[in-house]
């Protein structure tokens, strides 16, 4: 008698460790999931953004090098390849080279009129440079943002 109390007591202690193991294995696909669709959404977001970037400076929106600085950053931060980009536009990679050393936000302000000038010839120097270059291969990261997201083709216009 005594045994098939403790066999009971027993099933009922594995039975509940099954259900307690189940209900985390399931808490933990439901987290994956979510985390799933957190970076899906995150290089959406990305994807828009290179696009969007690409599509003014075609447009004469955006100038030349803050958008290439903006789309190399972006760029570099896709988690989810390792493409070469630099060797894929690299127009766009060496104008944001060139033009990445430049002073930007507080440590622009706190030059002198004359420094941010000398700055801005020269930065406008290098523009001129690499306009064109840089402008033949917005096409090709246009396409690459609508091959990853194709409804990033149905937003063609910029407002």
């Amino acid at each position: 008698m005594l045994w098939i109390i403790l066999v009971s007591i027993g099933l009922l202690i594995i039975a509940g460790l099954g259900v307690y193991a189940g209900k985390l294995v399931f808490q933990l696909q439901q987290q994956n999931a979510r985390q799933k669709d957190a970076r899906e959404k995150r290089l959406v977001v990305m994807f828009e953004s290179i696009h969007t970037i690409a599509r003014a400076m075609q447009q004469q929106q955006c100038n030349v090098s803050e958008g290439t600085i903006r789309i190399c950053r972006l760029l570099r931060a896709l988690p989810e390849e390792a493409r070469d980009y630099a060797g894929e536009y690299p127009a766009i990679h060496t104008l944001f080279t060139e033009v990445s050393g430049f002073a930007i936000l507080e440590d622009r302000k706190a030059l002198s009129k004359q420094q941010r000038f000398n700055e801005d010839k020269a930065r406008e120097a290098i523009e001129e440079q690499h306009e064109t270059p840089v402008l033949k291969e917005l096409p090709a990261i246009i396409a690459y943002c609508e091959e990853r997201y194709p409804q990033l083709a149905n937003s063609r216009t910029l407002s």
